[in-house]
């Protein structure tokens, strides 16, 4: 099912909608802007799991031991390569 939103927008909002849909980034006006709001919604769930990562660091932040289990182990596949 499809819902039309009444939306207005400026005309360099327009200009810029109809440089897309030009560009081929879309076929229609309402397709960028249905493109524009799944690549937002994705931007925010990106931004959301980056600061949970960075908040599980700050809460367990890495260990020295971490360091050298992570080198060890860099170390070990660029040795098994066979360059």
């Amino acid at each position: 099912m499809v819902t039309p939103i009444p939306t207005r927008f400026s005309d360099e909002d327009l200009t810029l909608i109809d440089t897309l849909v030009t560009s081929g980034l879309a076929e229609t006006r309402s397709a960028v802007i249905r493109l524009a709001v799944h690549r937002l919604a994705d931007s925010q769930r990106r931004d959301t799991i980056g600061r949970e990562i960075a908040n599980s660091y700050r809460q367990q932040p890495q260990t020295p031991e971490d360091d050298e289990l992570a080198m060890a182990s860099a170390v070990a596949l660029t040795e098994a390569e066979s360059w």
